[in-house]
């Protein structure tokens, strides 16, 4: 039998008073917290777990606490990882503020971002400002108080105290993120704030090696050979010479012989050795004797900041003859001009030419990073975002590192800010976290290792020993 058509159990203006004396006792009795929703950045497809996430938004609401009597749940707890806290907060907050007021704006985001905008969720944060302190929705109650009139007006929120596992808090709020800018795992960036331009000198003479033919680049090298060039006569400047080898099949093979020094003095074509542990490579070289070339050229500076070998030019008359050329070496992560060698000597100059060596990438850092903004290396493409930035030491925190190389970042690349637009050079770079909590947790396994020798049988004593071999 249909209910008596005379009482409704709650007509819509009955409901809407109720509401409407709900949200007005919240605004009178409550506080007001930052609601902050979660956003999924990357997903995991086979088993459909959050890998990560970030919290960039923030809704201020009215929300009444649960906890008369202060936090719930298990208090302070000491465990082997140190102090844990187990504090429980609850919330009670409106249902229809949140529908109107917060669930319009995050059904403007992505579905990847956000799956569910219609009611909070849980994994959601809150801000309690009270106690300044950041606690997780762990479940929300939608069915107490019980169908009123026959609706439902309040969602409870029973939160947890956040704790942080690496997630992006960026709700443009000090008060909230600062919180976590020494928290989650931190790598540093060592930059250089002022880069300088190599510099170097060119010397010219006669008698040297006008070229060096590669007859033959052999092969089976497993490193690249040495190579020998025979003495000047006496007075003269001993020529010398290197092999600049590429990989073939697993070994090396020479692929071109540059001078280190085009010698001086010679008045016949000097023997060119290749030594090393392959076998094959063959060079012979011509000489000239009557006009002037480029036979060396020194570093008066090495400079600093570069990433990659600058480029070298040779600037000086040669009336009718051919331009000297060069190319330099940057080994290793120095980020300094290692050695410049001579690819052509060239032929006719009067006047010792000069060497032009191109800028580092950056001669001057400029800008301050800001935190949280998502900074990239020019060259490795890798991104991170800033945790701290000090100016005066330059060294660059960062978090979230996302590796397009295995190495991470380059020594030498620029790092640029998104926002900023700062623009500073990599130093170097350690991807080891030395501020995490449990970083010393290597340097007691290592000191473990020298007590305890784990290739015995019985690293604890030699009762096996003397029972069986002393017998």
């Amino acid at each position: 039998m249909a209910l008596n058509p005379f009482f409704l159990q709650g007509s819509p203006n009955e409901q809407r008073l109720v509401q409407e004396l709900i949200n007005e006792q919240l605004r009178i009795y409550g506080v007001e917290v930052i609601y902050i929703p979660r956003k999924f950045v990357r997903r995991e497809t086979i088993l459909r777990e959050i890998s990560s996430s970030k919290f960039d938004d923030n809704f201020a609401l009215e929300a009444y606490v649960n906890n008369y009597e202060g936090y719930g749940g298990q208090g302070d707890i000491l465990t082997k990882f140190g102090m844990s806290l187990k504090d429980d907060l609850s919330l009670i907050i409106s249902k229809e503020r949140y529908e109107d007021f917060i669930a319009p704006f995050l059904e403007l985001e992505s579905d990847e971002e956000i799956v569910l905008s219609s009611r909070p969720r849980e994994g959601d944060l809150i801000y309690f400002p009270l106690g300044q302190r950041l606690f997780e929705v762990k479940f929300v109650e939608h069915e107490q108080p019980f169908y009123q009139l026959g609706k439902l007006y309040v969602y409870e929120l029973k939160c947890e105290l956040f704790e942080y596992e690496d997630e992006v808090i960026d709700t443009s709020i000090d008060e909230i993120d600062t919180q976590v800018q020494e928290e989650g795992y931190i790598t540093t960036l060592s930059l250089i704030g002022l880069g300088r331009t190599a510099t170097a000198s060119a010397t010219i003479g006669t008698g040297y090696i006008r070229e060096i033919t590669l007859n033959n680049d052999g092969y089976g090298y497993t490193s690249p050979p040495i190579i020998g060039i025979s003495s000047a006569p006496l007075g003269g400047t001993n020529a010398s010479a290197k092999a600049i080898t590429e990989f073939k099949s697993g070994f090396y093979a020479i692929k071109q012989i540059v001078l280190t020094n085009a010698g001086a003095g010679y008045t016949i074509a000097p023997n060119i050795s290749i030594v090393g542990n392959g076998i094959g490579a063959a060079a012979t070289c011509g000489i000239e004797t009557s006009q002037f070339g480029v036979v060396s050229i020194n570093l008066t500076d090495n400079g600093v900041g570069y990433s990659t070998a600058p480029y070298v030019s040779i600037i000086g008359s040669v009336g009718f003859g051919v331009t000297a050329t060069a190319i330099s070496s940057v080994v290793g992560t120095a980020q300094s001009v290692s050695s410049i060698s001579i690819t052509n000597p060239g032929i006719g100059y009067t006047l010792a030419p000069q060497v032009i060596i191109n800028r580092p990438p950056i001669l001057t850092g400029i800008g301050t990073y800001i935190f949280n903004e998502i900074v990239t290396g020019s060259r490795s493409g890798t991104t991170a975002r800033v945790k701290s930035w000090d100016f005066d030491a330059k060294t660059l925190k960062v978090s979230f590192v996302d590796n397009v190389t295995p190495n991470g970042f380059f020594p030498g690349e620029t790092i640029v800010g998104s926002i900023s637009n700062a623009q500073y050079s990599v130093n170097t770079y350690s991807n080891w976290n030395p501020y995490d909590k449990y970083g010393d947790n290597l340097q007691i396994q290592t000191e473990a290792e020298s007590i305890l020798d784990f290739s015995e049988s019985n690293p604890f004593g030699s009762y096996w020993y003397y029972k069986y071999i002393i017998r």
